[in-house]
């Protein structure tokens, strides 16, 4: 039977007076992770030696598997007086300490400290919630009875913890028990301590362990002894230091510093930090990498360690829907200088949409999500594709890209331009209707997918509140889109096909620049016409022309008429010269310059010259004058031209204009007469030696007949025929030489060095020396020739230099086995080198080298089995 106390004292101030004796002598620390002994009542401490009415650790066996209310073994050591009961009508009740025995489903049992009884109690006087309480937790109740049956039960059950003495010291240990699941029965795990030779199996549970970690068997960690008031030994405050088996994790490198990192962890949304000394690849890493590593804890934190490289993209942290989605932005992201100083949320932005099931959805979306760092506005509408990380199925809108019914929706006033300079991450436009350029940024430019090179056409919009902090003061144009070719105009037709007379010539401008800067006013020419009745003079470019000769002073023109959209000028384009053209050589404007025809003589570096129909002289043109490319001029080459000014880029001599390639046939050719004669070129023509008065060149026969000639009078137009030169020919009904052959001797040469557009071939001969070549000489296809082929050849000299070099090659065998004889040209050299040194000082064999057999030399070694053998 329950004893109650003296009453000199109240149990209550016997509790108060216990605790407080126990906090001066000793630092306790509450933590309720205790199953196996707990502190003894406060009422054995009162009693101290003399009350033995009750121990400290109950003994006996009880029944549990009675009914709630009929389970309760209620004995006790003296039994004698029976109206001793403790009586909780005449006295105020008494809190007593227990441990939970056990726990069902809506109530449970206490198996008290003071007296060996087990009490009933209902969950529904637990204060707290049940779902803490487990078995082996030490609680105070208050003994009441049942008024339906009449027996002993708890109520106002209470959890307290016990007082624990933690050592200042960590200490470490390897766990040998894990600690169940829940609903196993078995929360408590073991770690082993060893010290001075003796090994502790420390009980803990799942509470004691710090941070989100489930130990397994064989881990190593650390942690603090904590003794409670009966000196029974646990562990608490455990960390995890190195686990038995390292379990692998993957993640991204997300940050560098000088000798340390984060990554980035694809298990969890979270950032682990690194060293550079546990990376263990050969290669060093870089942002972006994809890495595994282990996790170990130093000095109380994670970090990873054994870090190794794996192949990008094998860490995949999200999954990317295919299906694009339509949506408008109800929060755009904050640039520039409109960024607030303290941004938490990682995807401020925010799109709404309507999903499937046709409900309105919301998803964020940060600064890495849109196609471009373009400037976002409230209401745009935006197509995007929705993201779900797989570390906690966060959605979120990613590769958003803007539409463009978003600036029909918007208003906003879109203007056009082109693109006139480009600088590194930044350019400018220039407008159409506005007269300063415009600055822009690389990042506003829309579908970064296109290349954005100087004149392409673009649309924007101009901010007024610039987004760049040392341009706030500057407007700048967002949102640009590029545009179609021929999208852009500066200019609005009026009207097409006005008539006009030139008053002065416009100037050539040539820009070395940006190709958009427009000419300075003066070197545009003036057309004077009528407009509406009035007269007027309007000025035009001269790359507004159609034909690449300008039009002169007194030529009639046909023009377009525009008006400049920035100025509302009036401009002349697509000016025209008409066939009834005023020569600007004459006094009076009366005369007209003919349309001529002749051949093509010769073609030099930008420029050529032609040979008259007659074949008697031959005028200068330049390569600006030709209608067309230069690249399909030949030699012989029909074409038509006009005479142009005296002081022309001709040099003094009229020049040629106009210049335009005839088809094949068009200008008659006399024919040649039979037989074929033979003769000696005694003056070539003045395409090779300009010295010369005469254009044509002439061949004498035996006789003493010459013959005139021109290009169109050689077999080939290429030839280069040079005074002395022995040639057949054929006159023709004109008495010109026509269908000249020279008559020349053909080498052969390998190819020594090929050099781009020119090469060297290497002649045996008495010169010894390395012949050039130019590659238009090449018969055939000249790329096909390479260094080591064999090539037959005919050598000229210039007669103005004395230099030497080879026309009409023509490869004639590849590139084959090296000689095994030495070249004529390294024989010669030799010769001359023995006759040079005959007068100084001669090495002469005295004896000739002879073997041991008398031969010279020595004879092959006889093999080893020969040896042997004899």
């Amino acid at each position: 039977m329950f004893q109650p106390p003296d009453s000199h004292s109240s149990p209550l101030q016997d509790i108060l007076d216990l605790q407080h004796s126990n906090m001066q002598h000793k630092s306790s620390y509450r933590n309720g992770t205790y199953s196996s002994e707990y502190p003894s009542s406060p009422r054995d401490n009162y009693n101290g030696g003399s009350k033995s009415s009750g121990g400290n650790r109950f003994s006996g066996g009880y029944n549990a598997d009675g009914c709630p209310m009929g389970d309760s073994a209620y004995s006790s050591s003296s039994t004698n007086n029976s109206s001793s009961q403790y009586d909780s009508v005449n006295h105020p009740p008494i809190r007593e300490t227990g441990i939970i025995e056990k726990l069902l489903h809506s109530y449970g049992f206490i198996q008290c400290c003071e007296r060996q009884a087990r009490l009933f109690f209902h969950f529904s006087q637990f204060s707290g919630n049940t779902e803490h309480l487990k078995i082996g937790d030490p609680v105070e109740f208050e003994m009441t009875y049942d008024r339906r049956t009449g027996k002993p039960i708890a109520s106002t059950v209470t959890k307290i913890a016990p007082e624990v003495v933690l050592s200042e010291a960590r200490v470490t240990g390897t766990v040998t028990t894990e600690v169940k699941g829940e609903g196993s029965g078995d929360n408590t795990g073991r770690i082993s301590y060893e010290t001075r030779g003796e090994c502790f199996f420390l009980p803990y549970t799942k509470d004691d362990v710090e941070g989100n970690v489930t130990l397994r068997t064989g881990d190593a960690v650390s942690f603090q002894i904590a003794t409670n008031q009966r000196g029974t030994l646990g562990a608490c405050h455990i960390r995890f230091e190195n686990p038995v088996h390292p379990v692998k994790y993957h993640g991204v490198v997300c940050s560098m510093k000088e000798n340390f990192g984060f990554i980035e962890r694809a298990d969890v949304v979270k950032e682990i930090f690194f060293h550079f000394s546990e990376t263990k690849c050969k290669e060093e890493l870089t942002l972006g990498d994809d890495v595994e590593f282990i996790i170990q804890t130093r000095n109380g934190k994670e970090v990873a360690c054994n870090i190794t490289k794996l192949p990008s993209g094998s860490v995949v942290f999200e999954d990317v829907s295919p299906e694009i989605m339509r949506g408008q932005v109800l929060k755009p992201l904050e640039r520039g200088n409109l960024v607030r100083a303290t941004q938490n949320d990682p995807l401020p932005g925010r799109i709404r949409y309507r999903a499937a099931d046709h409900s309105e959805v919301e998803v964020p979306f940060g600064d890495k999500d849109q196609c471009g760092e373009f400037t976002l506005r409230h209401g745009d509408w935006v197509q995007f594709q929705v993201a779900t990380d797989r570390r906690d199925q966060l959605k979120r809108a990613t590769n958003i890209s803007l539409l463009d019914e978003s600036f029909y929706v918007s208003g906003e006033r879109r203007e056009q331009g082109l693109v006139c300079s480009l600088r590194e991450g930044f350019g400018f436009i220039r407008c159409v209707e506005r007269e300063q350029t415009m600055f822009f940024h690389f990042a506003e430019v829309l579908r970064l997918g296109q290349d954005l090179t100087v004149g392409d056409e673009v649309e924007f919009t101009v901010d007024h509140l610039s987004t760049f902090s040392n341009m706030n003061t500057r407007q700048s144009a967002i949102r640009i889109k590029h545009l179609s070719p021929g999208t852009v105009q500066f200019e609005t037709l009026i009207e097409r096909g006005v008539r006009g007379v030139v008053t002065k010539e416009a100037q050539v401008y040539n820009n070395t620049g940006s190709p958009t800067r427009q000419p300075p006013p003066d070197t545009n020419g003036l057309i004077s016409c009528q407009i509406n009745q009035t007269k007027k003079s309007l000025p035009f470019m001269a790359k507004k022309c159609e034909s690449k000769m300008l039009p002169r002073v007194g030529d009639k023109v046909t023009f377009d008429l525009y008006q400049v959209k920035r100025t509302k000028e009036l401009v002349a384009m697509s000016v025209q010269v008409q066939h009834s053209l005023t020569n600007g050589n004459s006094s009076n404007g009366n005369g007209s310059r003919p349309i001529m025809q002749g051949f093509i003589a010769a073609l030099k570096d930008g420029f050529g010259f032609i040979e008259t129909s007659d074949h008697t002289k031959e005028v200068f043109f330049h390569f600006s004058n030709l209608e067309g490319s230069p690249e399909n001029l030949e030699l012989g080459i029909e074409v038509e031209y006009s005479l142009g000014r005296l002081n022309g880029s001709g040099g003094g001599c009229a020049s040629a204009e106009y210049v335009r390639v005839l088809a094949r046939g068009t200008i008659p050719i006399a024919k040649p007469l039979e037989p074929t004669l033979n003769g000696t070129v005694t003056r070539t023509l003045r395409a090779l030696n300009p010295d010369q008065a005469q254009y044509s060149g002439l061949i004498q026969v035996e006789g003493g007949t010459s013959y005139e000639f021109g290009i169109m009078g050689l077999s080939c137009k290429r030839e280069i025929l040079q005074v002395g030169d022995p040639v057949t020919f054929q006159a023709d009904i004109e008495g010109r030489a026509s269908n000249i052959v020279p008559i020349r001797k053909k080498r052969r040469a390998i190819v020594d060095a090929i050099k781009g557009v020119f090469g060297f071939l290497s002649v045996d001969g008495e010169d010894t020396r390395r012949l050039f070549f130019h590659m238009s000489e090449v018969r055939g296809n000249p790329s096909e020739l390479q260094s080591g082929d064999t090539v037959e050849f005919v050598m000229l000299t210039n007669p103005r230099n004395g230099k030497s070099s080879a026309c009409n090659v023509v490869k004639i065998a590849s590139k084959g086995k090296v000689r095994s004889e030495r070249p004529e040209r390294l024989l010669s050299r030799l010769r001359t080198a023995s006759l040079e040194e005959s007068a100084g000082p001669r090495v002469i064999a005295v004896r000739t080298p002879r073997g041991p057999d008398g031969s010279r030399g020595f004879r092959p070694r006889r093999p080893i089995a020969e040896l042997l053998a004899e």
